[in-house]
């Protein structure tokens, strides 16, 4: 028959007690620093001939030889968490750090009549219970992200060596002594063997060893006393990133009632992702520990994480030193639809939000559901190549038909081809697109027929009918060009084709017979047109000055 275990810390030994391990080293005691459940934590030193100094790097954690953690922890260590283990691990790997303390000895001893089981471990900080206090509950979304692929690596290598640990939480979290910024999962006491030599556990509920853990963590499996798994560590650990990360989780209000906490988790299991995005606090989506969560509730009892995958969930932008320091921004105000329906108020001290819940609807629940089914099928396509479908924000029915009539009503009406076609472009007239342009040719038009009359008054009196004709023309090409274009605005402000094409046939049908051949001539040819009548000009007035030439020396002869 097992001896009867015993209740209460052991008492402790005195200081400067030697304790010699199985392997024949000797260790010596200093003063307690610490305790756990069943247990003590002494400094330790393996330099007997001096009291332990106050900086040493060891410490002996000691129980009765009756209870049974320590020597969980103990067996967890001398089986899967040997030094030299874990060194070739983190070479094949490619790690810088795994988060497991060293196991240096263990043995047993005696004083006084009773019976003791020690283990020397290295010596570590302080844990992250006590960080996370001080913060107000909360840490940096970086942080949490860091520590949760950190804690992957961790959990990938205790579960290949057959183990998992089942109590995650941020008390079991200790900060390195010497180097502060690591962090090592400790406490092996609830560690479970699910896989001895190659053979996994059978999937078995059983309610009497049901709700077995630390109740704001255990996993559902644990709730309903199945054996503990690799997807319950990664769904304890999803629970410990959001609390972290929001300060609080949905069921602190019932903590008092494994059964009420068990059927939260389940609602948040059951409406991912929606039920953790919904927790964001600010300037702290929650989105990565959603998907998290999501991918470990596809995962069966027996089935092997894709640790590498899961890392790639928790990604975050922020690498190197962990950084503990307070989060900007209070803890965001938890949903009253995922509290416990059967609780009324919250308890003193812990209230995040309304202090009555009510169930959810129906369909609101399916609406959830349907959504974070949705999801999952986009992010299993994505990841296997296949681009995400994004549904349009509008529903179909008669307010599209509304929203695309208004478009219409918005959306500037394209002008027919027939009417694009303007007048003759000559050399001294710019395009209508162009005002200042356009102004600045007519005042350059202006002061060449100018000068050109005057040249002609002195030397030519009889060809004047021909440059007088050329500015009454080009005067007339000017006046119908602002005319067009004056239409051509009031058409695109808003005329009707049938109201602009009258005004246009009523006010312009004189100047239009006059435009009409030359309109439908390529701008080639229109410049060409052009051309030839000012050659003509030219021609007529060389004509005349060689015709007084020739008077004049006929008189002269």
């Amino acid at each position: 028959m097992a001896p009867r275990r015993k209740s209460g810390l052991p008492k402790p030994l005195p200081d400067g007690f030697i304790l010699t391990d199985t392997e024949r080293k000797k260790w010596r005691l200093g003063q307690i620093i610490g305790h756990g459940g069943f247990g003590l934590i002494y400094l330790a030193s393996q330099d007997v001939g001096r009291p332990v100094a106050a900086d040493t790097d060891f410490v002996i954690k000691v129980e009765y030889h009756e209870n049974g953690p320590l020597f969980s922890e103990l067996k967890f260590y001398q089986r899967a968490a040997k030094p030299e283990n874990m060194q070739t691990w983190m070479r094949t790997r490619n790690l810088n750090f795994l988060g497991i303390p060293t196991y240096w000895g263990s043995g047993l001893a005696e004083y006084n009549n009773l019976r003791y089981r020690f283990m020397a471990m290295d010596r570590l900080g302080s844990d992250l219970q006590k960080i996370c206090n001080r913060n107000g509950g909360r840490l940096k979304k970086a942080t949490v992200l860091q520590l949760g692929q950190e804690l992957v690596d961790v959990l990938e290598y205790i579960h290949e060596n057959e183990y998992v640990h089942a109590d995650i939480k941020a008390a079991n979290l200790m900060l390195g002594y010497r180097e502060p910024e690591k962090v090592y999962l400790a406490d092996y006491g609830l560690s479970y063997r699910y896989c001895p030599d190659g053979d996994h556990k059978e999937y078995r509920e059983n309610p009497k060893k049901g709700h077995n853990g630390t109740i704001e963590y255990t996993s559902l499996d644990a709730h309903k006393g199945v054996a503990p798994s690799r997807r319950g560590d990664l769904q304890i650990l999803g629970f410990c990133l959001l609390h972290w990360l929001c300060g609080s989780l949905p069921w602190d209000s019932v903590l008092q009632n494994p059964a009420q906490v068990q059927e939260a988790k389940a609602r948040l299991m059951d409406n991912l992702p929606d039920s953790v995005q919904q927790l964001s606090v600010s300037r702290a989506s929650t989105d990565e520990v959603a998907v998290f969560l999501l991918y470990v509730k596809t995962l069966g009892y027996q089935d092997k994480p894709d640790y590498q995958h899961v890392k790639e969930l928790l990604a975050s932008a922020v690498s190197g030193k962990l950084d503990f320091s307070m989060p900007q921004g209070p803890a965001g105000a938890l949903p009253t639809k995922l509290a416990d329906p059967c609780t009324s108020e919250k308890k003193a001290g812990r209230a995040r939000g309304s202090s009555k819940a009510s169930r959810p609807e129906m369909n609101e629940v399916e609406e959830s559901m349907k959504s974070g089914a949705n999801k999952l099928q986009s992010q299993q396509k994505e990841k296997r190549g296949f681009p995400a479908v994004r549904k349009s924000p509008r529903s179909s029915g008669k307010y599209d038909a509304d929203e695309d009539e208004d478009e219409e009503k918005e959306r500037p009406r394209p002008i027919a081809a027939c009417y694009l076609r303007g007048p003759p472009i000559g050399p001294k007239t710019q395009s209508k697109q162009n005002n200042n342009s356009k102004k600045t040719s007519r005042k350059t038009d202006d002061l060449t027929v100018t000068a050109m009359r005057h040249e002609h008054q002195i030397y030519l009196q009889s060809g004047k009918h021909l440059f007088v004709e050329s500015h009454i023309m080009s005067q007339a090409q000017m006046e119908y060009t602002e005319r067009w274009d004056k239409e051509l605005t009031n058409h695109r402000t808003g005329y009707s084709h049938q109201r602009w094409t009258s005004n246009l046939c009523s006010e312009h049908r004189e100047s239009a017979g006059y435009w009409e051949s030359s309109a439908l001539q390529q701008p080639g040819q229109k410049a060409g047109a052009t051309q030839r009548n000012r050659l003509l000009c030219r021609y007529a007035f060389l004509a005349v000055i060689v015709f007084f030439v020739l008077v004049i020396i006929q008189n002269c002869i």
